[in-house]
């Protein structure tokens, strides 16, 4: 909500400073996001009258001017303004004066004629293009006949003011409106609101020969009341209320429309004039559109309706959806002379669903989404009524024609002093609070420690106890509540085991190497299917209305987008890259979802180009798989998992079908780490690229056990190699476990350190060397014990895979 400082001074005696003003307003519970001065540092500008206009003597596009702006002698200022003439009243900024941005006018020659200074128009004075008004959009702005020459320009054009700009909650409706933001200044200062006067002579003509008004959806559209106001003459706006519109960012288009819009901004009641000669009937009837109904709207544009849509209707077509936008066909235009004045109450959700629908947002639609005041709708009418007689000469016909209850009955909610200072911490007094509501403007009545408040109708947030103490406690003042120390015992507070188990993974990639990324939860259809590796059939899920096809599903892998990572960086020269991500991932297995998709925290990785490099030691460490693979093995002993996870091979979509692992917790796959498959990279434009995806939850949810320290041998150990020849295809990890189990006690570590395919190798077969340390930490190892211990795992190698020593 946009708030004219000089404006709101019209309905409270603010006394104070627009910036002095906005923190009592923020210290009150409504947030002043900016506080704009209108005037832009703009100094020197002055009303000039044109006493005569040529044409330019080298130039088509230019006209030479003398313009008497207050001082002995006219100035002469060319301008290239194609609506600048003779007799005009016009904002000129003389040599000296400065405009916005610090532009400083001095004299000039243009086309070898002087000029001594600039007739401006609303732009170069700082007023936004889209709020000037159609007739002044391509020049200079002509001022109004009475304005006094060389007298100061800005006072007429209102840049003498500043603009609130409140950052309300949907609570606040109340706001959205200069008299609900007057009761708030009111309130703070303690001060009256002055309401605006409505003056009206009624015709002799009666409203009710006029039209008449009926309502099909009466739970729809409450309220509707039409008044007839004829003889008008469209015309521009007086400058007063073309500044106020401008102000708070609306348009002025011509005299008619700026009274609706100008009592929309006061009261917060959307209204709409129709041309009355344009309805085509003598009635209106208000009710559910028809399914695929057409209706062209003031924006030229023809909308398709739904039977969700309510809208007014001449009795056979509709003029207007209902709260959101009138009809081209009924358009107030140059030659209207007789309108019918619709004020209307609407409700909230039938206009929600329409705008959204049909893509209108308005000042109107965006009011009553969040509530008008319905005891105030008649009351805008009225003083509506009351300026079109005034500024566009019409003659209001007797009576309002109305269909519904006009208002509706106020409720009151009762508040205990006792449990306010209670729950605010205050001591605060009966009289104090009696003090406060009056400023509020609530009545109510007094009973010892007890308040029975009626809430007035502009004021629907106010439903429970706990927002009458709300209302004291923001008016009392919110940095005048003492501090007060817990009375409870205080506890340290600290991270859950889930938290710090995903603090530690964050910190020992970023620890190895690794960058984080973060990317979209959303994705495209197609890549929200990549990488999944869960084993079961899965369902994108894509959400109702999403921001683009871009960003339209949810993803069931962080691999995709981390791709894109990798590519956007590549695309910037950067060849070396090692990134990871941890976050959020979706899967749903209904092919209709009717419940909740299962949600999983997984963190994935890529790596390309040189990992690591020394240049003055002449060291390069490309990315490979093992490298990431080990990175993966230090973050399962981080964890404390190493001795749960086994890594085999496996064929994962998108992956290389001889270079893949997939990582398994308890024999359970959570994940896998491999190369993009050759297809991929070339689709993408990659070097070789290597990516890990693990299933972070169940990583994270694993019990482990407490971490053992054991202190360190006193006794020598005994390491034995032995290289085995195998089958080819067989996994070094299946003998890995063999060997552990076989080796039992004395055998504390196992580590492959060579593998040979080749000459002298029979063929389908390999060999595998492992390197086995055998040690107790209590006693020397004799041989005996040490050949025994060997003896077993030879055998069980033997007898296992038929494993024979390579000679």
């Amino acid at each position: 909500m946009l708030v004219s400082y000089n404006w709101l001074r019209e309905y409270v005696n603010v006394g104070i400073s627009p910036a002095d003003l906005a923190d009592k307003i923020t210290k009150s519970g409504i947030e002043v996001e900016v506080v704009e001065a209108l005037n832009k540092g703009i100094s020197g500008v002055v009303v000039g009258h044109v006493l005569e206009c040529v044409q330019h003597p080298n130039a088509d596009k230019l006209r030479v001017c003398k313009v008497d702006i207050g001082q002995e002698e006219a100035s002469q200022i060319v301008c290239g303004a194609p609506n600048v003439a003779e007799g005009q009243k016009v904002a000129v900024a003389a040599p000296g004066a400065v405009l916005p941005g610090n532009f400083k006018i001095k004299k000039a020659k243009l086309r070898g004629e002087e000029s001594l200074g600039m007739i401006c128009s609303l732009q170069e004075l700082g007023i936004d293009t889209k709020l000037v008004a159609k007739e002044y959009s391509s020049g200079i702005f002509v001022m109004p006949s009475e304005a006094v020459t060389g007298s100061d320009a800005l006072e007429y054009l209102n840049l003498h003011d500043h603009v609130l700009e409140l950052g309300l909650t949907p609570n606040r409706a109340d706001c959205l409106n200069m008299l609900g933001v007057a009761y708030e200044v009111a309130a703070i200062l303690n001060q009256e609101v002055k309401i605006p006067s409505q003056s009206i002579t009624a015709s002799e003509e009666k409203a009710e020969d006029f039209i008449s008004v009926s309502i099909e959806s009466i739970e729809d559209n409450p309220y509707y009341g039409a008044m007839i106001i004829r003889d008008v003459k469209i015309a521009p706006s007086p400058l007063w209320l073309q500044n106020r519109l401008m102000a708070s960012g609306i348009r002025p288009i011509n005299n008619v429309v700026d009274i609706t819009n100008y009592v929309l901004l006061e009261y917060g009641q959307p209204l709409h004039a129709f041309d009355y000669n344009r309805l085509g009937s003598k009635e209106i009837v208000v009710r559910r559109a028809n399914s695929g109904e057409v209706i062209q709207t003031l924006d030229d544009q023809n909308r398709t309706l739904q039977d969700t849509h309510l809208v007014i209707t001449n009795g056979k077509e509709p003029i207007a959806v209902a709260g959101v936008m009138g009809g081209a066909t009924s358009e107030v235009q140059a030659d209207t002379t007789n309108i019918l004045l619709e004020a209307a109450y609407f409700a909230s959700g039938r206009v929600r669903t329409a705008s959204k629908d049909l893509g209108l947002r308005s000042e109107a639609s965006s009011r009553y989404e969040k509530g008008i005041d319905r005891n105030r709708v008649f009351a805008a009418a009225m003083r509506a009524a009351s300026l079109i007689s005034e500024i566009a000469g019409g003659k209001v016909a007797d009576g309002i024609v109305e269909a519904g209850k006009r208002e509706v009955n106020t409720y009151s909610v009762k508040m205990s002093v006792s449990r306010m200072n209670n729950l605010l911490g205050t001591s605060i007094t009966a009289e104090q609070t009696a003090v406060i509501f009056d400023r509020l403007g609530f009545a109510y009545k007094a009973n010892d420690d007890e308040f029975e408040v009626t809430v007035p109708s502009r004021r629907p947030d106010i439903t429970i106890e706990a927002d009458l103490i709300e209302e004291v406690g923001r008016i009392y003042g919110y940095d005048r509540i003492p501090t007060t120390f817990l009375l409870t015992e205080a506890r340290p507070g600290g991270l859950s085991l889930s938290q710090s188990k995903r603090r530690n993974i964050r910190k020992y990639f970023e620890g190895a190497g690794l960058f984080q990324a973060v990317t979209y939860a959303l994705t495209t259809p197609d890549k929200s299917k990549q990488f999944s590796f869960n084993g079961q059939k899965v369902y994108p899920i894509t959400v109702a209305h999403p921001m683009s096809e871009e960003r339209s599903t949810l993803r069931m892998s962080l691999l995709p987008q981390l791709l894109e990572v990798v590519q956007y960086n590549r695309n910037r020269s950067m060849e070396d890259i090692a990134v990871y991500e941890m976050g959020s991932v979706f899967v749903n297995r209904q092919e209709t979802l009717t419940d909740l998709p299962e949600e999983y925290v997984f963190v994935s990785g890529a790596i390309t180009g040189l990992f690591n490099e020394h240049l003055w030691q002449g060291e390069k460490k490309g990315s490979d798989f093992f490298l990431l693979k080990g990175i993966l093995e230090g973050l399962m002993s981080e964890l404390n998992l190493s001795e749960r996870i086994t890594y085999e091979a496996g064929q994962i979509e998108n992956m290389h079908p001889g270079r893949t692992a997939v990582v398994k917790l308890d024999g359970i796959p959570v994940g896998f780490v491999g190369q993009l498959h050759p297809a991929i990279q070339k689709e993408l434009d990659m070097k070789d690229t290597f990516v890990f995806e693990l299933n972070a939850s169940s990583l994270i949810e694993a019990e482990t056990n407490q971490t053992v320290y054991n202190t360190l041998p006193r006794y020598p150990s005994i390491t034995r190699d032995i290289a085995l020849v195998v089958d080819k295809e067989l996994p070094s990890g299946d003998l890995f476990t063999v060997i552990q189990a076989a080796g039992g006690e004395l055998l504390k570590e196992v580590n492959l350190f060579d593998l040979y395919e080749g000459e002298r190798m029979e063929e389908g077969k390999k060999s595998l060397a492992f390197s086995l340390k055998y040690f107790d930490p209590e006693r020397t190892l004799t041989d005996e014990e040490v050949v025994a211990a060997h003896d077993r795992v030879l055998k069980s190698l033997e007898e296992r895979f038929g494993a024979q020593l390579r000679k």
